[in-house]
């Protein structure tokens, strides 16, 4: 794995050999008129069978060199899709926007709302709501690594049109502007209080007056292409959008030597849970079997510890 600056693209969150089984693409439907697309896009969606009317939808992002069939075949929510019946959307990043399939989340023409890519993202999520008749009130979105830090860019931007957010290896929203700056977030700690974080935040979408997204964040501590100190920016960021301490609610030991500290708002409801995976390396957590809290497939860059989409899918209530 190696951030690959000289093939032209950001290289931002890691370089990925990517597996796509065949059964996985059978499975994915594209769609080619979700709207005028300025961010130049691909997007597919998986209904699963006994989807019905107003069922929620997920937006799944792949991370750098993954497609939209690799990241529908490994990272567990087909699996969740068919017990839970809800529909996923993948967006897929082209090699003719970035040579890594990398999505552009330091770039502000592409990561900021009404612009580029996060645009072309909002038109799928308009166009699914209304062909396949699905929840607009239900809409989450998550993604790896490239995809994790378009996830939380999102979640800023569009706090209109996402419930919540799951954020594996991602960084903090708004982090980057630049592929300089891309660097540094993923790399280092950026020294920002948290109230500083959260002005990123809200300065993304200035005439908002709802409530925030609520946000999980998944990350591992052996995580050596996006550093772990990025969680806790993240923690920093959100708890701060929420206006709830940095000190945790509660604490509990999870399954492979994750932690999971979680942070209630004034009325006790979890807004912003933080899994942190002792030893994990880069990757997308997955818990491969047939029990209710397993879901995935193993493969490079999605580690057997815990099925981060089945805790995220059950704290957005869609379990």
């Amino acid at each position: 794995m190696r951030i690959l600056a000289r093939a032209g693209a950001v290289a931002a969150l890691l370089a990925m050999s990517v597996t796509s089984p065949a059964a996985a693409n059978a499975e994915l439907q594209p769609v080619t008129n979700s709207g005028s697309n300025p961010g130049a896009l691909s997007m597919y969606v998986y209904l699963p069978d006994g989807l019905e009317p107003g069922a929620p939808a997920v937006v799944a992002m792949h991370g750098c060199t993954q497609t939209a069939a690799d990241y529908h075949a490994h990272a567990g929510w087909r699996d969740l899709a068919d017990r839970a019946k809800f529909a996923v959307i993948y967006p897929e990043q082209r090699t003719t926007n970035n040579l890594n399939r990398c999505f552009n989340w330091f770039q502000p023409g592409d990561s900021d709302r009404g612009q580029g890519e996060a645009a072309s993202i909002r038109q799928m999520v308009a166009h699914a709501v209304t062909t396949y008749d699905l929840n607009p009130d239900r809409v989450f979105a998550t993604g790896l690594s490239a995809g994790g830090a378009m996830t939380a860019n999102l979640l800023a931007d569009y706090p209109d049109v996402f419930r919540a957010g799951a954020i594996m290896a991602g960084v903090p929203a708004k982090c980057a502007r630049d592929l300089v700056t891309a660097y540094s977030c993923m790399g280092s700690d950026q020294r920002k209080t948290p109230e500083q974080w959260a002005d990123l935040v809200r300065r993304s979408a200035p005439d908002h007056t709802g409530s925030w997204p609520t946000v999980a964040i998944f990350h591992g501590t052996a995580d050596t292409t996006v550093a772990p100190v990025n969680a806790d920016e993240l923690r920093d960021q959100w708890t701060a959008v929420h206006g709830v301490s940095q000190e945790p609610s509660r604490t509990e030991q999870l399954p492979a030597g994750t932690t999971l500290t979680a942070y209630h708002d004034s009325d006790g409801v979890p807004v912003v849970e933080q899994y942190v995976i002792d030893g994990m390396p880069h990757a997308q957590p997955v818990d491969p079997g047939t029990e209710a809290g397993n879901c995935g497939a193993t493969g490079q860059y999605y580690a057997d510890t815990i099925c981060a989409a089945y805790y995220a899918a059950n704290s957005w209530g869609m379990l």
